[in-house]
């Protein structure tokens, strides 16, 4: 079952890809079909993961990188829907197969253990999930930013010019989904401290590790001041346009090195 997602967003990606090189409006319509009919098939696959173990399927590693392929989907899929523009739905849905072939390969959904049983610890997996899919959106966008930029530089006005936004608009949308994405980020940070200090104590060595001096907790950290530079140099000197694109494309670096091999090898206290 969990390969009817990973096949949907594969052939979304494919659509996509399509429809960027053809500016086929119908092939277009396709490709957000098939986007939604995988959205769609993974949400059926949460729910069920839900009731077979009476919890949101968040612990551990792989089930937070399926939490994260379908917010990122549901996100992109509101932006794409409001504003009718799919020229980013190429690299998001090729985003999302590729993440997506983690959890179809680990299906398994992790019990839950008691120390995880408080509403914070929701809460906080939930928001720093939303500030992941945001800090992805940003870094695609900043991409599709310095790929038109390049081309406008070079006074070649061709490929990327006749399919992507303006400058002005992609660099717009990328400072209001980073804005969004602190916001979450910030409350995900704030709530997991809460949670931490409420279960310091448990018979836990996880607990135990909970510290800046954890890897996870301190990439985070670290994220959190990236990406609040990001905010503050667009403010105050004037930092937009490619160097804000470049910070994006940087800043989710750091995320996914802080999802994928910080999450399954180096961090002691988040590997529930």
């Amino acid at each position: 079952m969990h390969l009817i997602p990973l096949l949907l967003y594969g052939c979304a990606a494919g659509a996509y890809l399509a429809h960027f090189s053809g500016r086929d409006r119908s092939v277009g319509r396709l490709a957000t079909a098939l986007l939604g009919a995988a959205a769609l098939a993974h949400t059926f696959i949460i729910g069920m993961q839900t009731m077979t173990v009476g919890h949101a399927p968040l612990v551990g590693t792989t089930a937070a990188v399926s939490a994260f392929v379908w917010l990122l989907g549901l996100a992109y899929l509101y932006i794409e829907l409001t504003t009718d523009e799919r020229a980013m739905g190429v690299l998001v849905s090729s985003m999302l197969a590729l993440l997506y072939i983690i959890p179809a390969l680990d299906p398994e959904v992790s019990s839950r253990p008691a120390v995880l049983r408080s509403p914070l610890f929701t809460l906080h997996v939930v928001a720093m999930l939303f500030a992941y899919a945001s800090f992805a959106l940003a870094c695609v966008i900043g991409v599709t930013y310095v790929l038109l930029f390049n081309e406008i530089k070079a006074k070649h006005l061709g490929y990327f010019y006749a399919r992507l936004p303006s400058l002005q608009v992609l660099d717009g949308m990328n400072g209001r989904v980073i804005t969004i994405g602190w916001v979450f980020l910030t409350i995900g940070i704030a709530i997991g401290g809460i949670w931490a200090s409420q279960v310091r104590g448990a018979p836990d060595p996880r607990v135990a590790a909970m510290s800046a001096a954890d890897p996870k907790i301190l990439i985070a950290l670290i994220c959190w001041v990236v990406y609040s530079f990001a905010l503050f140099a667009r403010r105050t000197i004037g930092w937009t346009g490619r160097r804000a694109a470049w910070l994006s494309a940087g800043g989710f670096v750091i995320v996914l090195l802080n999802f994928v091999p910080v999450g399954y090898f180096l961090t002691k206290s988040h590997n529930f």
